[in-house]
């Protein structure tokens, strides 16, 4: 593309603004060249260049307006940040992994940017995963001004934009197309800034994007406006990005910018351009650098000349330099905080208080229902969304209809009570339910979302492990993520097949900074839930669907206050003989084993853990060193599930206790069929656990 200066009318823009970009513009790339640098003599430990991208960049900056409007940016963006108000002493503290450094406190890569006073989000290295939480972020603003004013719920503005950006390369991904999609149907003042430079890495935007052309690829997409630009061009950016931006305030929806840029120096320090980019291209990149474009301008205009550029440089170079002499004595971070704000440091729950006796018995289904409505009821902060959860989308037949709530009516009644700004469907689209919910926790809410079956939750897997449950660690507490993720999951029902049963929680076991929650039972359900929804982390809260509706799970309302704290278990049955170590539908099935055993001779205790992450070792500890026998009964696969965890720890923390191996009954290494006899045969029984509790005593 070739600039298109000379068509703008430069009288469009304001002398100050231009001279504010202009001085932005050549401090950014000191700034660059600076990073270089140090990168060389060893300083710094990596460096991205965002030399060729000034242009897009500081024009953005000098539009939006920090701490008012909200800020997705990618890892090329140093020169917006820069202009929303990030000091170079803040860009230099990241890749010096310093103590001090507001974005991360040395926990990230350099150029992964975060200020809460600025509203800029902490961003992460996947790419594409800010697209979601953008869209989540705007629809706040959406959601509190369609409710009553209450001081709970996060501020707003009318004619807010969110700014989320990224490289051609991020635009094939899936979030993008879920972003798009979900901004353009809830009219989202969401603006996508693309910053195509001709690469990804090493691969062009031809072997990228059909017809080589994000914008192209959407200029028909219903309710979003498209516009192309020559990123190297400040008139252009100005009028481009002002027609956006203006779009986004007016409520109109979201807006696409698809800026043509250049990049003008390698991917990263530890790229070799040379390997795939020949000289004459690099060559025809550098007659569009957007610097000396500008600055040609400028000059021709009168508004600075040459000696003008040359101070601003050696200001800034000097400024520069001096920053680095001075943070380089900053301290680096201590090493006995690498565990600190894993999960919030601040206890919300820590204890089981007394519950409510008596009432009529409930199942599972109507306790979740409960205390959801009861927490939605205290808190306007929780919404509700995911795949069915509303009774019906279409309000004018809400009155005519029984409503859905949900497949298995968990949520069956929420949106006629408490409306459909509060609960409300969300397109199939697993990734977008959990993206968007990061983009609502981070700025306020208390999302809880569905996903309809645990066997379809893994599109949502990198913003659940990458982005929700890191949000709080990587952002050194800055940011935290408080969503609950509702799921069914496992198997025991029939017809369930391959894809309705699977069991894989011990996955987000391995997730720092994720809570895991399992109940067995009715009055557990709400007690876990209610803690869940409270406790600021992000939780996945696991519901055995099997146990939905089944008699022996039924219990009492044990009131609007009843909570059980994280990572405490339950004893349900006491025994001398054998410890059972169990949750979800296990449960029952062990404590039925328990009873066969008792007729035998041999009193088994069942401990229900209720919460695997974090699991209460006490309680297991406890009863083992009583019993000297360990048996950890799961549902999962065998291999690498929750009970190989259990066992091996057992196994080394109590081993001198122990009178007999520690033993497992578990699903077979293998998938749940359709036919009864193949779930029978995949699936944990009662008569395996009574035979390995045989094993296990007559050992």
């Amino acid at each position: 593309m070739e600039s298109k200066t000379s068509v703008h009318s430069i009288a469009a823009v304001k002398k100050e603004d231009l001279l504010w970009v202009y001085d932005l513009m050549v401090r950014a790339r000191e700034l660059d060249e600076a990073e270089i640098r140090l990168r060389r003599q060893g300083a710094f430990q990596f460096q991205l260049s965002c030399s060729g991208h000034e242009a897009i960049q500081a024009v953005a900056a000098k539009l939006l307006r920090p701490g008012k409007d909200w800020f997705y940016p990618y890892y090329r963006d140093r020169t917006f940040v820069y202009g929303l108000g990030m000091t170079p002493a803040d860009l230099f503290r990241q890749p010096l992994g310093k103590r001090t450094d507001p974005s991360s406190g040395g926990r990230q890569m350099p150029n992964h940017f975060a200020a809460p006073e600025l509203n800029i989000v902490s961003q992460s290295s996947p790419t594409g995963t800010q697209f979601l939480q953008a869209v989540g972020t705007a629809e706040v603003n959406k959601i509190v001004r369609s409710l009553p004013p209450n001081p709970s719920l996060p501020p707003c503005s009318e004619d807010e934009v969110v700014y989320v950006s990224a490289g051609d390369g991020a635009t094939s991904q899936g979030d993008f197309y879920e972003a798009i999609s979900a901004a353009s149907l809830n009219k989202l003042p969401v603006l996508f800034v693309i910053q195509d430079n001709g690469y990804a890495i090493s691969v062009p935007t031809e072997v990228q994007t059909p017809g080589a052309s994000i914008s192209r690829t959407f200029s028909d997409f219903p309710g979003l406006f498209v516009r192309e630009i020559d990123g190297v061009d400040v008139l252009d950016c100005f009028d481009g990005l002002g027609e956006a931006i203006a779009h986004c305030r007016s409520g109109k929806g979201p807006a696409l910018v698809h800026a043509r840029v250049v990049r003008l120096k390698p991917h990263s320090d530890s790229d070799d351009d040379s390997s795939y980019r020949s000289n004459s291209e690099k060559e025809e990149d550098e007659k569009r650098d957007p610097l000396p474009i500008f600055e040609q301008l400028m000059v021709e205009q009168g508004f600075v000349d040459l000696e003008d550029g040359e101070r601003i440089r050696k200001d800034a170079h000097d400024e520069f330099q001096d920053i680095y002499d001075t943070i380089k004595e900053e301290e680096m971070p201590d090493a006995s905080t690498v565990s600190r704000f894993v999960y919030n440091p601040e206890i919300v729950i820590d204890k089981e208080n007394a519950p409510v006796v008596g009432g009529e018995k409930i199942t599972m289904v109507e306790a979740i229902n409960r205390a959801l409505a009861t927490e939605m009821q205290r808190d306007p902060r929780v919404v509700v969304f995911g795949e069915d959860v509303a009774d019906c989308s279409k309000d004018q037949n809400l009155p005519d209809v029984k409503g859905k709530g949900g497949v298995f009516k968990v949520t069956h009644g929420l949106q006629a009570r408490f409306g459909s700004t509060r609960v409300y469907n969300a397109p199939i689209a697993e990734s977008g339910i959990v993206g968007r919910a990061i983009g609502m926790a981070v700025r306020g809410l208390r999302p809880v979302v569905e996903i309809q079956f645990f066997d379809y939750i893994w599109p949502a897997m990198n913003q659940i492990r990458s982005e929700l449950a890191m949000m709080r660690w990587r952002s050194n507490n800055t940011f935290s993520c408080p969503v609950v993720v509702r799921c069914p999951i496992g198997g025991y029902v029939r017809g369930g097949a391959i894809y309705h049963s699977q069991s894989a929680e011990s996955m987000f076991c391995q997730c720092p900074g994720l809570r895991v929650v399992m109940p067995s039972n009715a009055r557990d359900a709400i007690g876990l839930l209610r803690t869940a929804m409270r406790c600021g982390d992000p939780v996945m809260f696991f519901e055995h669907k099997h146990l939905y509706r089944q008699q022996y799970t039924r219990a009492s309302d044990p009131g609007a206050d009843y909570a059980i704290p994280l990572g405490k278990a339950a004893t349900v049955r006491k025994g001398e003989d054998v410890t059972v170590v169990t949750y979800g539908a296990q449960v029952q099935k062990s404590l039925d084993a328990a009873e066969q055993l008792a007729s035998e001779g041999f009193e088994v205790e069942v401990i229900d853990l209720r919460s695997l992450q974090p699991y209460d070792w006490e309680a297991i500890s406890s009863s083992t060193r009583r019993t000297g026998r360990l048996v950890v009964v799961y549902e999962e696969n065998r291999s690498f599930g929750f009970g190989a965890e259990i066992a091996a720890r057992a196994a080394q923390e109590l081993f001198s206790y122990l009178d007999a191996p520690v033993m497992r009954v578990s699903a077979k290494d293998t998938y749940v069929g359709f036919a009864q006899e193949l779930v029978d045969a995949c699936l944990p029984q009662v008569a395996d656990i009574c035979e390995t509790l045989r094993r296990s005593v007559r050992f």
